[in-house]
Protein backbone atom coordinates (compact mmCIF):
# COMPACT_ATOMS: atom_id res chain seq x y z
CA UNK A 1 0.00 0.00 0.00
CA UNK A 2 1.27 3.45 -0.97
CA UNK A 3 2.47 5.74 1.58
CA UNK A 4 2.03 9.59 0.70
CA UNK A 5 4.49 12.08 1.89
CA UNK A 6 4.16 15.91 2.28
CA UNK A 7 7.31 18.12 1.51
CA UNK A 8 7.65 21.92 1.89
CA UNK A 9 10.59 23.30 -0.30
CA UNK A 10 11.84 26.97 -0.27
CA UNK A 11 10.56 29.12 -3.27
CA UNK A 12 14.40 28.56 -5.05
CA UNK A 13 13.84 24.75 -4.78
CA UNK A 14 10.04 24.92 -5.75
CA UNK A 15 11.30 26.81 -9.34
CA UNK A 16 13.82 24.17 -9.48
CA UNK A 17 11.36 21.47 -9.62
CA UNK A 18 8.86 23.31 -11.40
CA UNK A 19 11.91 24.01 -13.94
CA UNK A 20 12.77 19.84 -14.34
CA UNK A 21 9.38 19.41 -14.65
CA UNK A 22 8.11 21.29 -17.86
CA UNK A 23 12.01 20.55 -18.92
CA UNK A 24 10.81 16.49 -19.14
CA UNK A 25 7.70 16.69 -19.38
CA UNK A 26 6.54 15.07 -16.32
CA UNK A 27 4.64 15.93 -12.86
CA UNK A 28 6.46 18.04 -10.01
CA UNK A 29 5.64 14.51 -8.22
CA UNK A 30 7.81 12.61 -10.84
CA UNK A 31 10.17 14.61 -10.18
CA UNK A 32 10.44 14.70 -6.49
CA UNK A 33 10.19 10.83 -6.79
CA UNK A 34 13.09 10.47 -8.88
CA UNK A 35 15.42 12.43 -6.70
CA UNK A 36 14.61 11.26 -3.85
CA UNK A 37 15.31 7.20 -5.76
CA UNK A 38 18.35 9.29 -7.04
CA UNK A 39 19.24 10.06 -3.31
CA UNK A 40 18.41 6.99 -1.91
CA UNK A 41 20.54 4.82 -4.18
CA UNK A 42 23.26 7.25 -3.61
CA UNK A 43 23.61 6.32 0.09
CA UNK A 44 23.28 2.76 -0.54
CA UNK A 45 26.54 3.16 -2.37
CA UNK A 46 27.96 5.29 -0.57
CA UNK A 47 31.28 3.36 1.44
Amino acid sequence: MPTRFSVVCDDDLAREIRSLAREYDVTEEEVLRQLIDVGIESLESAP
